[in-house]
């Protein structure tokens, strides 16, 4: 994976882990999930661990727990993880096939391009510009233009 300088993170074991409770671990989660998933906080690209960790009342390293034990990844990881697959989504809808890669990184949250290619070819393995034209052979629908609507030409005969 030596494309876009990713490396695999060696797995850590962190003893704050360890010191939250698992119904508190589970509330967390529920909370994250709704703040981050269901109010779609992934979309803005100030909202930080500690910003969330102020919403709920809490600190970032039990945000940081939480994320690490119930979602196997970062917060960094996990909040790119919902902005690309909103990219993905996008990518594959017609009506979004005339904006660039930075119109739809910025539309997902990510702060500039260089960071929304690399997310997203360490999700998927490719770049945003393969996947939307691999889509785009799949699906030739999705590439063509959407048919206007409009009065049928008037014949000789009317």
């Amino acid at each position: 994976m030596a494309k876009y300088n990713i490396t695999e993170k060696k797995e850590k074991k962190a003893a704050y882990r360890s010191l939250v409770s698992p119904k508190l671990m589970d509330e967390l989660k529920e909370k994250i999930l709704k703040i981050i998933l269901i109010e779609k906080r992934y979309k803005d690209k100030d909202y930080s661990a500690k910003k969330l960790a102020e919403d709920l009342g809490t600190n970032t390293r039990y945000i940081s727990a939480v994320v690490n034990v119930k979602f196997h990844m970062n917060y960094t990881s996990f909040v790119n993880k919902y902005r690309i697959e909103e990219a993905m989504t996008l990518l594959c809808d017609r009506r979004y096939q005339d904006l660039n890669m930075e119109d739809i990184s910025d539309m997902v949250g990510f702060a500039n391009r260089q960071s929304f290619y690399a997310s997203f070819y360490k999700f998927n393995g490719i770049t945003p510009r393969d996947y939307k034209l691999r889509n785009i052979e799949l699906h030739p629908a999705i590439g063509e233009r959407p048919k206007k609507r409009g009065r049928k030409p008037k014949t000789e005969k009317e």
